[in-house]
């Protein structure tokens, strides 16, 4: 049990710094214009929001399924 709290608490970790990495990206993205490794985070969230939409009730779900990873 120990074992799977401490795995648990590691994905956790990880998962709070890619969040801060991708909010970082998404300001930088939008600050620098055409950086290197982080241009095409905007572009990429904004097809994900537009496929999203474009899936209607589907989407609505899968968009509270991604909402509930983080919290």
């Amino acid at each position: 049990m120990k074992m799977l709290s401490g795995f648990s608490s590691t994905i956790n970790s990880l998962t709070n710094v890619v969040i801060a990495l991708l909010g970082l990206g998404i300001v930088v993205s939008l600050l620098g214009g055409n950086v290197p490794f982080v241009s095409g985070i905007a572009d990429n969230i904004v097809g994900l929001v537009q496929s999203l939409g474009d899936a209607g009730i589907v989407g609505l779900i899968a968009a509270i399924i991604i909402l509930g990873f983080y919290k």
